[in-house]
């Protein structure tokens, strides 16, 4: 699962690492939950990489009513290209969820403990999402997003089974190319990140609340005040 993450690197360095040519200006989120808006980049129809705002939570074109329907915040990629929810954005509307940190909880129910899980080198990292562009019969429109999610490498099977799929820069241009209509050539991305790609850092449980935000929710908690795990 990845309920939380964070996206706190410079924006010249964030445009810098996926190369996409709009210009956009954004303040650093330590706390970023589903149903806010957030940043994807995504290959438009021309074949230019562009940043774009859309809401966490992936409604599919089909629901008839999004109040009705429970947002889609992760989707297996093991499974995606035969789920209906999931199979049409794997196709045709593969993006890149913009990133420098993600959380995973441990502990009982009221007693959760945060982990920050980000790169060992810092900075940024591209998430593997999917897009949908829902329409209204009243010509009401709302683009929404999740992101895949793979087994956990070691690294984070002692967090968790399940973390994000994370594509290498490397494979933006494949992972984002989605005019082959297929899935099929990407099928070797679908894998867990490298073990030697993330650290692990308990911080603060002013985490837990969603409606906190600012660096102090990722203070981190020293070893004296708790064991690892």
């Amino acid at each position: 699962m990845c309920t939380r993450y964070s996206l706190t690197s410079p924006h010249e360095a964030v445009r810098l690492y996926f190369r996409y040519l709009n210009e956009a200006v954004f303040p650093p989120r330590y706390n970023i939950a589903p149903s806010q808006p957030v940043a994807i980049v995504r290959d438009t129809e021309r074949g230019i990489r562009e940043m774009a705002l859309v809401r966490w939570g992936l409604i599919p074109g089909w629901v008839k009513d999004p109040r009705q329907f429970k947002m889609l915040v992760n989707a297996r990629c093991e499974g995606a290209a035969e789920k209906p929810s999931f199979r049409a954005g794997l196709r045709h509307k593969r993006c890149l969820v913009l990133a420098d940190g993600f959380y995973e909880w441990t502990g009982p129910a009221g007693n959760k403990r945060p982990h920050l899980v980000r790169p060992k080198s810092g900075g940024p990292m591209g998430l593997a999402g999917i897009y949908e562009n829902w329409l209204g019969a009243d010509g009401s429109e709302i683009e929404t997003m999740a992101i895949l999610t793979t087994a956990a490498n070691a690294t984070m099977a002692p967090l968790h089974n399940r973390m994000p799929l994370i594509i290498a820069p490397e494979h933006f241009d494949v992972w984002l190319d989605c005019r082959p209509g297929t899935a099929t050539h990407i099928a070797d991305l679908l894998v867990p990140a490298p073990d030697d790609l993330l650290e692990i850092i308990e911080v603060s449980r002013k985490l837990n609340n969603p409606s906190n935000e600012g660096p102090q929710v990722q203070e981190p908690v020293m070893p004296a005040q708790a064991s690892l795990f």
